[in-house]
């Protein structure tokens, strides 16, 4: 299993840690990436303080296009280098927003959302596959340690519900 405990403050690593280790017994063994996503994204929802949306964007080689998710009806397509969601993916970097408002070409598909966390899905070969977004109707909810936190779980997913079919 990954572990961050030596890159985080203790308290915020060990709650990662705990929701990997969460996620990785909900969906290692499950075949199905749309269950695994969906579980996955309803954990995260359900156990981090402060968020309004938590959910996938799948890559389908010319978009984004919305997966599983927690929260409000969501934009449904998103183009590369677009948005917050899309920059993540045209880059291959997280991305941490404090402020959306202050994103140049924000895409506001919930008007509460005031800050947000994209990380990029890529298979250890490369592969884009899409992005793991979470926002917050709280201004500079996410930072750095998020950010290695929600790298984490992707990793996670990754490895464990992110299967070819």
């Amino acid at each position: 299993m990954f572990t961050i405990s030596d890159s985080l403050p203790a308290e915020k690593a060990a709650r990662y840690e705990t929701l990997a280790a969460q996620a990785r017994s909900l969906i290692e063994g499950e075949s199905d990436v749309i269950a695994n996503a969906a579980n996955f994204a309803s954990l995260v929802f359900h156990s981090l303080d402060g968020l309004n949306w938590a959910g996938f964007y799948s890559f389908d080689g010319a978009e984004l296009v919305v997966g599983p998710f927690q929260g409000k009806p969501a934009c449904v397509r998103i183009p590369l280098g677009k948005g917050v969601c899309g920059t993540a993916a045209a880059t291959r970097e997280t991305q941490v927003v404090r402020d959306v408002h202050a994103f140049p070409g924000h895409i506001a598909c919930d008007s509460a959302s005031q800050s947000e966390i994209v990380v990029p899905l890529v298979t250890p070969e490369g592969e884009l596959i899409g992005v793991w977004d979470v926002d917050s109707p709280h201004l500079a909810r996410f930072d750095e340690d998020d950010a290695k936190g929600m790298e984490l779980l992707c990793r996670t997913f990754i490895q464990y519900g992110w299967k070819r079919g």
